[in-house]
């Protein structure tokens, strides 16, 4: 997340950046549900941060630095490490659980920070609030409702992935003021060296090939230029406008199950994905009024 200038000159540029921004995130789940199925977590994750360091270290004007120069290096290095939990957890949840549901449990984030917030950041929690807090779980619980479909360790993941996201957005938080730029790079440097260390020791799957290569240079790609379209969106358009569109993510993931894994969630699936963005929104309509923040 990033502080960025509070003008929002050209809002209709904004949601439209913001809306790519999100399906290009859609389409970083995607891409890493298809390869977590053929080679292991970390094996994709360390190609993907790998990959996105490899961009960012090219087209970056020099000298690089100065992208780590910080006033706070622990919470930034706390930040990045929170990251790399988010990206293993989300792997190992996207291997065992479709592309929607996995992305709706996940959306839990905001309202476990919520939750975060007061004792962290003595932001009081109203009963609205609350209630919406109370109707994200319950969401959840009609997504893996006893007698569902859905793998239990996938559901573990895709939450613990929220958590972690929730522990990400609280330290990013606490950053504001640091540079976008050196978060952005800090990040993808700390997750090649985390999963670039692991992966050596659990390779797998079968023999790399042209289209697999390019899929996951592809998740550098989307998942670089979903940053990127989520920090221009933020200098364009207010957080207030923007915010709420967060969850047009569930729609572009629950897109994307349909075309390429053929996978449609059940009535009371959707419907739970319903109370959550609800609940979300809703939470992040009545968030205490801050200076801009993007998650990076």
């Amino acid at each position: 997340m990033t502080t960025l200038p509070l003008a929002a000159p050209r809002p209709v540029r904004g949601v439209l950046l913001y809306c790519a921004a999100l399906l290009m995130f859609a389409c970083l789940d995607g891409t890493t549900k298809v390869l977590t199925a053929h080679y292991p977590v970390p094996v994709v994750a360390a190609v993907r941060y790998a990959s996105q360091l490899l961009l960012m270290t090219a087209l970056l004007p020099r000298p690089r630095r100065a992208l780590f120069v910080t006033h706070r290096p622990v919470l930034v290095a706390a930040r990045s490490l929170s990251l790399v939990l988010v990206t293993l957890m989300m792997g190992y949840a996207l291997s065992r659980l479709p592309l929607a549901e996995a992305t709706s449990i996940v959306f839990l984030a905001p309202m476990l920070l919520a939750l975060l917030a007061g004792p962290v950041l003595g932001e009081r929690l109203s009963l609205s609030r609350w209630l919406a807090v109370i109707g994200g779980f319950l969401g959840v619980l009609l997504i893996v409702r006893p007698g569902g479909a859905l793998d239990t360790l996938g559901v573990l993941f895709a939450f613990l992935a929220a958590v972690f996201n929730s522990v990400y957005q609280l330290l990013s938080r606490l950053l504001i003021g640091e540079r976008t730029v050196s978060l952005l790079y800090q990040s993808a440097v700390a997750g090649t060296l985390v999963f670039g260390l692991v992966a050596p020791f659990v390779l797998g799957g079968p023999v790399l090939t042209v289209a697999t290569a390019a899929l996951m240079f592809s998740l550098g790609v989307s998942g670089g230029l979903g940053h990127l379209f989520f920090t221009l969106a933020f200098r364009e358009a207010p957080t207030s406008l923007l915010a709420p569109l967060s969850y047009l993510q569930l729609l572009w993931a629950a897109l994307i199950g349909l075309l390429v894994f053929d996978q449609v969630p059940d009535a009371v699936s959707l419907l739970g994905m319903l109370v959550i963005a609800v609940s979300g929104i809703s939470v992040v309509l009545r968030a205490p009024a801050r200076r801009p923040v993007v998650d990076a």
